[in-house]
């Protein structure tokens, strides 16, 4: 973590198509669509817009061929038009060559899986209408349905052993509807509870809940059914909001399966993060959790190559999503627990086993994703890979590793990662018709001296061609989370160089809160929202308006979630700094906001507590809640919000809304009606940057402001 008290001004990435360190290139003739081609307008202009940026096929799902010469992986593309999009599968040769599609481009086909020998191919397909799990030859050909499940999968694994299935669907537990417990009254749309968890995320409880299903496989005949090795439980498996199928594994010899499940309801479960990783042991039918007692987030299991231990990653506090994601590995057949990561800083995730005592994780290191290696014959860690990029998952098998890699500057694409010296070669170029005609802006790696003597990671991207003898308006950028790395992400919600493109400099600082800089630097910020963490916002953006190319009397500043609360905040602190504010899904009010989300042990751990606690850390955290500073608003607010956020309730941007129209401020509120805490409908992302844009060029695209009229340096 310590890295001196000295200044540091680097560029670290000045166009897109520069290549993590240490990577070599090698070109594929990938071709866009007719529907993904830019315009001439598009290619003569050569900046990224929103409209541009919707034409980005999105990579993902990657997954080696057992001999680790075939990686397969996802492809989404959307249709503007038709406001969705569509994903297929690709295969690709790991020592680079020609892709080729494996699935049919008129459906919607996910998730691949390899069989164990390599000779077949899993997935999911809607193409008979509901997502059922299909296989194939690897090249694509001898297409067969596998499952014909009532109401379709939410996700599958095959058993490596090949005779077994486990695959997930909702399943009637409880009942919530009037008309269930009131069959006379058979028009009524009520919902009755009698405890907490009424909502989540963005979906109401109805009663149903996930479980896992286990089905053999014989010969060619369709799955219809299978066993529920959860009867009557009321929880679901994987875990709620994400039900990430990564959750569960099976093991080599395909007779047991470990899962991630958080066995408890209601108030208890709002009140706790306690999730336990269980081990279901196909031959008796019998379940034991194998994390009992250790209290916080157990999740991720995956098996050895010999089925003797597992890897699983645990959190230790059970009231704290953002506590060290720590790695462990447990001996089987005794219980025996080894805490791997115990002397290394940083979270553990994505974890894959070699052949050889080694276990490979990602982790997030200084405003960065990195492939780690941890060895179990002496716990050393060694930090792979480096460079300005994130490695976002990892595949592993036969020997390779492959990543799929993002950066500021570009999308996800997949690369082959030298297990031995972390050395990257590039496999996929998904997106050519983009990378040859769009500039990107440079991004520079900005160390800055905060108020209380420390050095903060601040990435800087600066508007494509961009000259130093010229002024330019400048954002903050504050990250929400509040536990959200600022790495070297590619976003298509809140894309730093998108907001670039449209002639901003972006200021975008590791303020404390986010990880990646130590567990220290990442819990100063529960319980002090508007403490050290708000300093440090200043502190980078007073650093970077003191260079001569920012204009400091055009800074704006935008920011969703926690960002948005920083917004709210600075909107009533900031003496005069910014000219304009954008808040997306922010805590406002946050007694209301106590009041009315789901999960409580968020606010516990991050407030304090509720708003009526003596607590003194919860009573300084409503003392400063935003809503108490709008007699100081007096700056331009535009505000969004959706009517599906059940996390930060859609009612917390109608309360800003309303305190900003009734202060006089100029305001706009910008809801969306089929949208939750963020935006993903093609259509509604449009809406969403050109009411930002809008807003920003209204307010900070006027003529440059004299000496008289900007901050006055001496206060920076």
């Amino acid at each position: 973590m310590k890295r001196g008290l000295f200044f540091v001004l680097k560029a670290v990435c000045c166009v897109w198509m520069v290549l993590p360190y240490g990577c070599s290139f090698r070109k594929n003739d990938d071709k866009m669509s007719a529907d993904h081609v830019l315009t001439d307008a598009e290619r003569s202009a050569g900046i990224l817009t929103p409209e541009v940026m919707w034409k980005i096929k999105r990579v993902g799902s990657a997954v080696l061929s057992p001999d680790g010469r075939t990686v397969l992986y996802t492809v989404t593309t959307y249709d503007m038009k038709e406001n969705k999009g569509v994903t297929n599968i690709r295969s690709a040769p790991v020592s680079g060559g020609k892709w080729i599609r494996v699935t049919d481009p008129g459906s919607n086909e996910s998730s691949p899986q390899w069989s164990a020998d390599g000779r077949t191919i899993y997935f999911i397909s809607d193409h008979g209408g509901s997502d059922q799990v299909w296989c194939a030859a690897p090249d694509g050909n001898n297409r067969r349905q596998v499952t014909d499940i009532s109401g379709g999968v939410e996700g599958f694994s095959v058993a490596p052993s090949e005779n077994r299935l486990m695959y997930v669907a909702r399943v009637p537990v409880e009942k919530r509807s009037s008309p269930e417990i009131y069959p006379d009254l058979d028009r009524s749309k009520a919902k009755i509870y009698d405890d907490l968890m009424e909502r989540h995320w963005n979906y109401w409880d109805d009663g149903s809940y996930r479980h896992i299903f286990i089905a053999p496989l014989t010969g060619g005949a369709k799955v219809t059914g299978g066993t529920d090795i959860m009867p009557g439980e009321p929880w679901d498996a994987p875990t709620a909001p994400y039900f990430d199928i990564s959750e569960i594994a099976w093991n080599r010899a395909g007779t047991q399966l470990a899962y991630t499940c958080k066995k408890l309801t209601g108030k208890a479960y709002a009140l706790s993060t306690d999730s336990d990783v269980y081990l279901y042991d196909l031959a008796s039918g019998q379940t034991r959790n194998l994390t009992e007692g250790m209290p916080g987030y157990d999740k991720y299991p995956v098996f050895s190559p010999d089925d003797s231990m597992l890897a699983f990653t645990s959190m230790e506090r059970a009231g704290n999503e953002s506590d060290k994601s720590r790695l462990f590995v447990e001996t089987l057949a005794t219980g025996e627990k080894r805490y791997l990561t115990r002397n290394f800083d940083y979270n553990a995730g994505n974890v894959r086993w070699d052949g050889n005592g080694t276990l490979y994780f990602i982790a997030p290191v200084r405003g960065t994703y990195q492939v780690c290696r941890v060895d179990l014959a002496d716990d050393s860690v060694r930090v792979l890979t480096a460079g300005a990029h994130d490695v976002n998952a990892i595949t592993l098998n036969g020997g390779e590793l492959v990543g799929e890699v993002t950066s500021l500057s570009a999308p996800t694409e997949l690369f082959r990662i030298d297990p031995a010296d972390g050395t990257m070669t590039r496999i996929t170029n998904t997106n050519p018709e983009i990378y040859d005609h769009i500039r990107m802006g440079e991004v520079r790696e900005r160390w800055i001296r905060t108020t209380d003597g420390r050095q903060m990671l601040t990435w800087v991207v600066l508007p494509p061609d961009f000259d130093s003898t010229e002024r330019y308006p400048a954002l903050l950028y504050c990250q929400g989370g509040p536990q959200s790395v600022v790495s070297q992400f590619w976003s298509y919600r809140w894309n730093l160089q998108l907001m670039a493109a449209q002639g901003y400099v972006v200021v975008a600082p590791n303020r404390r809160g986010v990880p990646s800089f130590g567990q220290q630097w990442l819990d100063q910020i529960s319980g002090d929202y508007s403490g050290q963490n708000i300093r440090d916002y200043l502190s980078a953006i007073d650093d970077v308006a003191a260079e001569p190319w920012v204009d400091g009397g055009r800074l704006g500043c935008v920011g969703a979630s926690y960002g948005g609360y920083s917004v709210f905040f600075l909107a009533g602190h900031h003496q005069k700094r910014f000219k304009a504010f954008i808040a997306h899904c922010g805590m406002f009010n946050l007694e209301s906001m106590y009041g009315a989300t789901e999960e409580l042990w968020f606010p516990n751990n991050d407030l304090g507590g509720p708003y009526w606690s003596d607590d003194t850390t919860a009573q300084r955290s409503y003392a400063n809640s935003p809503h108490k500073f709008v007699k100081n608003w007096d700056t331009p607010i535009l505000i969004f919000s959706g009517q599906g956020d059940f996390r930060i309730p859609y009612t917390e941007s109608l309360q800003a809304f309303t305190a900003a129209r009734l202060m006089g401020v100029p305001s706009r509120l910008v809801s969306f009606e089929d949208e939750a805490h963020q935006i993903f409908k093609p259509q509604n992302s449009l809406v969403w940057n050109r009411e930002f844009f809008g807003w920003l060029d209204k307010y900070l695209k006027h003529t440059e402001t004299d000496s008289a009229q900007s901050p006055d340096s001496s206060k920076r």
